[in-house]
């Protein structure tokens, strides 16, 4: 009997065993781990988060040629892509739709471009012309969305308009509120009989002229009917919102933050540093640094009517100052840390009340949105107000620069290590093993 014939069979037969075996276990249990530096095999947790919400099927249809003259095929492109979504929602149906073979489909459509698709989703649909995950999880998200949400914002006193370009506007948080599915539309309380009763939320930001007495009556009135709101304050008076402060019981304190930690950071000196972030709804896990310019300190009394929280803390080493050169004065000045958002809610969880004050209107401005987290935290506090908790997901990471940059002499030693150093060490290797096996015969 052969016994190395015999044993060399069974290593054989129990290899492949095992190779089945192992397929079966990653069939039914599928294990992927993305090593790509800026993860560009994976979707970022608040996709996933988004696609978790969508308890129906999904469909997708493309309308894309086979091949493009710019991007080539389009087809396996969108493919590949979508296949990131499947990855974590099964039921995502992806059709092509040939644009030359049928124009009719595509007139019906009202598609104008190669590539352009169509999500479908509970009887609604969103059409997108750009393909990246920032564009089909915000439709994802609007599609998600089981009912209308209004935000209306007041003006007609110089207040940050949420579809405004100016600086001090606040028009890239409006076109996030629009990307995230909300309807945004200004409110002239001059005009308005009153607040509608069906928005989600009331924004408020600074007037630059004081309101009418029968516009703060309209705002108190609103509140007073269980409206939810945000209020965008600024180190200035409040012209003619006094008495909403003190229905609310805050009360601002006079003079504007200073913070040393941000001056550390070469930051400016009207800039507050948010650096703390109490467990509440609107900032669960959220870590992200956020700038607070021109801000002011918010003195919430407690109250037995409302339940108070502090959703930001800062200056923990800093103080308000009243004087033009922000210095401190102990005889005057009042040391940190100060709350700079705070929310209070009240009534029953079938219909409760929610409302958030921000001790800074720049916060939100098109100058310093784009500042570390502060269109992030701003999308949370919205999303809370208007009772929509399951779409507060953690910010998008930014993605990390891939490119190598190096410099002359790391090309010089890159290039001759890859061109003589590694065959070199090849061909010494091969003539080490042919030496070897020379000498054994």
């Amino acid at each position: 009997m052969n016994r190395p014939l015999v044993y060399r069979s069974l290593f054989y037969i129990v290899l492949l065993a095992a190779c089945v075996a192992l397929f079966q276990l990653a069939a039914r249990f599928p294990l992927q781990h993305d090593f790509t530096q800026n993860a560009l095999n994976s979707l970022e947790e608040g996709s996933v988060h988004i696609l978790a919400q969508l308890d129906q099927p999904l469909d997708i249809t493309v309308f894309a040629t086979g091949q493009d003259a710019q991007q080539g095929d389009v087809r396996k492109l969108v493919s590949d892509f979508v296949a990131l979504y499947q990855r974590y929602k099964s039921d995502i149906h992806l059709t092509f739709i040939d644009p030359l073979k049928e124009p009719e489909a595509l007139r019906k459509s009202g598609i104008r471009g190669n590539g352009e698709m169509v999500v479908h989703y509970a009887g609604r649909s969103e059409h997108l012309t750009t393909l990246n995950e920032q564009t089909l999880t915000s439709a994802l998200m609007r599609l998600a969305r089981n009912r209308e949400q209004w935000v209306m914002y007041v003006t007609g006193h110089g207040e940050r308009k949420l579809d405004g370009n100016a600086n001090h506007d606040l028009g890239e948080f409006g076109r996030r509120l629009v990307q995230n599915g909300y309807r945004v539309s200004p409110l002239n309380l001059t005009v308005a009989p009153e607040v509608p009763d069906n928005i989600s939320l009331l924004v408020i930001t600074q007037p630059q002229h004081k309101l009418f007495k029968g516009e703060s009556a309209k705002l108190l009135r609103f509140v007073e009917r269980g409206g939810n709101l945000l209020w965008l304050l600024d180190a200035e008076p409040l012209r003619g919102l006094e008495s909403l402060a003190e229905r609310l019981h805050i009360d601002p304190l006079p003079g504007m933050i200073v913070d040393p930690a941000a001056q550390q950071l070469n930051a400016p000196s009207d800039w507050t540093l948010g650096g703390g972030y109490p467990p509440h709804a609107v900032t669960r896990d959220f870590d992200l640094i956020t700038a607070f310019p021109y801000a002011t300190a918010l003195n919430a009394e407690d109250n037995p009517d409302w339940v108070r929280h502090t959703l930001v803390e800062g200056a923990t080493n800093g103080w308000v100052s009243q004087r033009r050169d922000l210095r401190f004065d102990a005889t005057q000045d009042v040391p940190g840390p100060f709350s700079l958002a705070v929310s209070l809610q009240r009534g029953d969880p079938g219909h409760e009340q929610r409302i958030v004050v921000v001790g800074s209107g720049a916060f939100l401005s098109n100058a310093y949105s784009g500042n570390g987290g502060n269109l992030d935290l701003g999308m949370n506090m919205v999303n809370w107000l208007a009772g929509d908790e399951q779409f507060i997901t953690l910010a998008p990471h930014t993605a990390k620069d891939g490119a190598l940059t190096f410099s002359k002499l790391q090309l010089t030693v890159f290039t001759y290590s890859l061109l003589l150093a590694l065959p070199l060490l090849m061909v010494a290797i091969g003539g080490l093993l042919w030496w070897r096996r020379h000498r054994a015969a």
